[in-house]
């Protein structure tokens, strides 16, 4: 009867991790840009069955589509910009992350100049920011904190 004993192996402390198979910036980014798209469209149109009205102070309401089709459109932008940080910033993640709070606490002047009621710019706010944690941390997942 023999035995084997396994000597354990050593790692130098500046050795490169295992490379895992990580799917691209892009990939991730129009799977959570579909995620928002649908979330925030489902949350319009319940938000709009409980009452709110969506429309300006000209009386023109955003369609229930329109939150699909905007969502995405900005998230597969925020997408664009992740992918170009990650191949041309130095420090990728924080300057994306800093940059999506600034563009999402922008994309809320709208809802608070268009003339919306309270009911309805709160709830577009809410939108916005339920996106924003849908898009925004998983975009920043898959960049690297340095070039």
């Amino acid at each position: 009867m023999s035995t084997t004993t396994q000597v354990p192996t050593r790692v130098a402390p500046n050795a490169p991790a295992p490379a895992t198979k990580r799917q691209p910036v892009w990939k991730q980014g129009v799977a959570a840009a579909v995620v928002a798209s649908v979330t925030t469209t489902v949350l319009a149109a319940v938000a709009s069955a409980a009452g709110i009205s969506f429309a300006d102070s000209t009386g023109a309401s955003i369609p229930i589509a329109g939150f699909a089709q905007l969502t995405l459109v900005f998230s597969l932008v925020g997408v664009g910009i992740a992918a170009v940080m990650a191949r041309k910033v130095r420090r990728p993640r924080r300057t994306f992350v800093r940059t999506a709070v600034a563009l999402t606490a922008l994309s809320v002047v709208p809802d608070l100049t268009f003339g919306f009621d309270a009911g309805s710019a709160a709830t577009l706010i809410t939108l916005h920011i339920v996106a924003a944690a849908i898009v925004v941390p998983t975009l920043a997942g898959r960049l690297a904190p340095t070039r």
